[in-house]
């Protein structure tokens, strides 16, 4: 599925001049799209090791493709049961190339990964309930202090070690397991 600014403006608010292509790959990632999510790992530093990018692949749900054709973006998500909640959810994590940070482009990889991975969970009995959150990024300390946000929609759980904040979106619908 691939999902254009054009297709979902609310989704996209970029930088003037700036549209982002945003490409589903969640359990459907093409080796095009594999290879060219690798490079930019590699290119931006954010992940070295080829055991790490090879593992970090699975897990991708979304990356966005600058107007250039080039991968911006990419947000992956991984399932974990923190003993705190005792509950499966996905870990989400997102990189932005540094060309494009000063972009909203993270909301927007975030709305979309909230809907897919919420309709996947549904089709799939609930995997997961739900999508955490922790804000390594400090800038979320200076914006975005509400407890709840609306878009997306995510509550404030706390903080970890180290004093990053976690927040969480459950699914509608989902159930205690």
């Amino acid at each position: 599925m691939t999902l254009t600014p054009s297709q979902n403006a609310a989704l996209i608010e970029p930088r003037a001049g700036t549209e982002f292509e945003l490409v589903a790959d969640w359990k459907q990632m093409t080796p095009a799209d594999a290879a060219a999510i690798r490079a930019f790992w590699l290119e931006e530093r954010a992940i070295a090791k080829d055991e790490e990018i090879a593992r970090r692949l699975g897990e991708v749900v979304l990356h966005a493709r600058a107007p250039d054709g080039r991968v911006a973006a990419v947000c992956t998500a991984s399932t974990t049961t923190p003993p705190a909640l005792g509950q499966p959810v996905y870990y989400w994590r997102t990189f932005v190339g540094s060309a494009w940070r000063t972009t909203k482009l993270v909301r927007a990889l975030l709305n979309r990964s909230c809907a897919l991975l919420g309709d996947y969970a549904r089709a799939n009995g609930y995997p997961c309930i739900g999508i955490l959150l922790e804000l390594e990024n400090a800038r979320f300390g200076e914006t975005l202090r509400r407890p709840v946000w609306t878009n997306p929609d995510f509550v404030y759980l706390g903080r970890v070690i180290g004093g990053r904040e976690l927040r969480i979106h459950y699914f509608a619908d989902a159930e205690l397991k």
